[in-house]
Order: C-alpha cells, then sequence, then structure tokens
C-alpha cells in the first residue's frame, strides 16, 4: 500500500513537468507548413478583373494565379492608368512578360525574393491592376 502513495506523486509530477515543456516548445515552420501557406497566396481572376486588388506574401513565395471561368488573362509588369496600359519593369520585382493564363487554368507569378510593392496587371483588360506587397 504504501508504494502506491509513493509512485502517485511522481508520476503527477512527471506529467506536470511533460505538460510544461510541451506548453513552452518554441515552434518551427516545417516544410509542409511552408507549402500550405505557399499554397494560401491565390488570386482569383474573373472575367476582367482581379478578384482582390493586392495580395501580401513574404519574401520568397510566389502567387498562383486562377481564372475562374474561360476568359484568358495576359499578365505583365506595370499597371492601367486612366485607361492606358503603363508597362514598367520594377526593381526587385519578377519579370513578368505577357504570362498566359487561359481560361479555366492557373499560372505563377514569382518567386518574390525582394521585399517592395509591386504592380502587375492584364493587358488586354483595362483597368485589371494587381499590387503585391512583399514582406
Amino acid at each position: 500500500m504504501r508504494i502506491r502513495f509513493i509512485l502517485a506523486p511522481a508520476l503527477l509530477g512527471f506529467l506536470i513537468l511533460t505538460l510544461l515543456v510541451a506548453c513552452g516548445s518554441t515552434s518551427t515552420t516545417t516544410s509542409t507548413e511552408k507549402q500550405q501557406s505557399a499554397s494560401d497566396n491565390e488570386v482569383h481572376m474573373t472575367t476582367n478583373d482581379f478578384v482582390q486588388k493586392s495580395i501580401t506574401i513574404h519574401k520568397g513565395e510566389s502567387i498562383t494565379l486562377i481564372a475562374d471561368n474561360a476568359v484568358p488573362h495576359y499578365i505583365s509588369n506595370g499597371t492601367w492608368n486612366n485607361g492606358s496600359a503603363k508597362p514598367k519593369a520594377e526593381a526587385g520585382a519578377p519579370t513578368a512578360n505577357n504570362i498566359t493564363i487561359n481560361g479555366n487554368s492557373t499560372g505563377k507569378l514569382g518567386p518574390f525574393n525582394t521585399s517592395g510593392t509591386f504592380q502587375f496587371y492584364c493587358t488586354i483588360h483595362p483597368g485589371m491592376n494587381l499590387t503585391v506587397i512583399v514582406q
């Protein structure tokens, strides 16, 4: 009977120590979590516009552009300004020279290896601008 009373407090102390160590541990990002984060960098496109006008990502990540219908898009560096296309390759931005995204398909933009704010546009749809903020 006496052995039970000695082991019970020792076992309880071990369990408390295990919980404290588990709760106090630092977390690290695994490659699976990095892949999940990168897959979250999606920008959908309608017939003639980006569903979201801007996206914030981390340095080293890419963006997946998704055409949600049968309309093709051609993505380049620059922006539409008052109905006029303004091509511009910004320092540090990945080169996008008419990246073709056919209808109901996807395309990649990146990787973005430099922090900053970068502009992209669809060369055939006036006003279709995307801002990418890289942190």
